[in-house]
């Protein structure tokens, strides 16, 4: 860790985890390389401006993060912001997984002071490396007054996008997220946030795995979560959450077996609402103990769900949350 700070001046805590704004070329592919310091330097912040705490939390691409991994980067935000000098915090991270780790800290951002991540669609050595430019929106965010009691925001490509939505939609756009209601910084209708009340839980994680749906699915797929000691479930269904009967069959039995289950879908636009029947429908899916994610993708749904078991709410308040999460 290092620190640089003007006497009394408030401080920018950057926090790097690794993934592609920090990585460079290498015969075996990108691999992340520069620390919290090097990032800063390369967007040509100096000494004399704002006073920017930087800390190496971890140095991974994002799609080799373990759910500890995200839980410590939601813990050291928590951290960062038990500093009243602190005005705010940015995380470097791995475009990939970004739409989870940003929403898990999101879920405990009852704090006002900003919050954004940031990453880079192209390695820090690379001809036009966007990560400069995108670090140094997700510094100037810190400092905007829209940004206050926002949340968790994410700053790419020219985009301030909050993180409860969120998800990835381009391998290769520099602007790579978009949101499901598609719902910008400043917009007339913010995206409405429920956060969990308690500190982030520490411990281990509760275990909860995700299936995406298709005609033909297995429905031992859901018996092997039950049998292998799964906590909970998310399944990304078809259509407004639709499926085939003998998923609602298995998915009632996973709930006899006390599993929670989330139904959401596998399209990315669009409210998730019960509306068919037919036995593998979304109606039949919640008569059979599933919670409907309006709005949420799998993604995000499971990292809540996570959160939601290990800080050990029950059925009842973890289908308030799921329905609470209207845009």
């Amino acid at each position: 860790m290092t620190a640089t700070r003007a006497a009394g001046a408030p401080i920018t805590v950057l926090i790097s985890t690794g993934g592609t704004i920090a990585a460079h070329t290498t015969d075996d592919g990108a691999v992340p390389a520069l620390g919290s310091a090097e990032l800063l330097t390369a967007t040509g912040t100096t000494d004399t401006g704002p006073a920017i705490r930087t800390v190496d939390l971890m140095s991974v691409d994002s799609s080799a993060m373990t759910v500890a991994d995200q839980f410590a980067v939601a813990h050291a935000i928590a951290d960062a912001l038990a500093d009243p000098a602190v005005r705010g915090v940015v995380v470097t991270h791995g475009t990939d997984t970004m739409e989870e780790t940003a929403f898990l800290a999101d879920l405990f951002a009852a704090d006002e002071r900003p919050v954004v991540f940031t990453g880079a669609m192209l390695p820090a050595d690379a001809p036009g490396a966007d990560g400069p430019a995108n670090l140094a929106a997700a510094l100037a965010a810190v400092d905007d007054p829209a940004a206050r009691g926002r949340g968790v925001l994410v700053a790419m490509g020219g985009r301030l996008l909050p993180a409860r939505g969120l998800f990835k939609v381009s391998t290769t756009d520099l602007a790579a997220f978009d949101t499901v209601p598609g719902a910008e910084l400043g917009d007339s209708s913010p995206v409405p946030r429920r956060v969990l009340t308690g500190p982030v839980p520490a411990g281990r994680a509760a275990r909860v795995d995700a299936f995406t749906l298709y005609p033909g699915v297995s429905p031992g797929l859901i018996a092997a979560s039950v049998a292998q000691n799964a906590a909970g479930l998310v399944l990304a269904a078809t259509g407004s959450g639709n499926t085939h009967p003998d998923i609602t069959a298995e998915v009632a039995l996973a709930v006899q077996h006390g599993l929670a289950v989330v139904v959401t879908s596998r399209v990315p636009y669009g409210e998730v609402t019960a509306t068919y029947g037919g036995g593998g429908g979304a109606v039949d899916l919640r008569r059979a103990g599933a919670i409907v994610s309006p709005w949420l993708r799998a993604p995000q749904a499971r990292m809540a769900l996570i959160a939601l078991l290990t800080a050990g709410h029950d059925h009842r308040s973890i289908s308030d949350f799921f329905l609470a999460q209207h845009f």
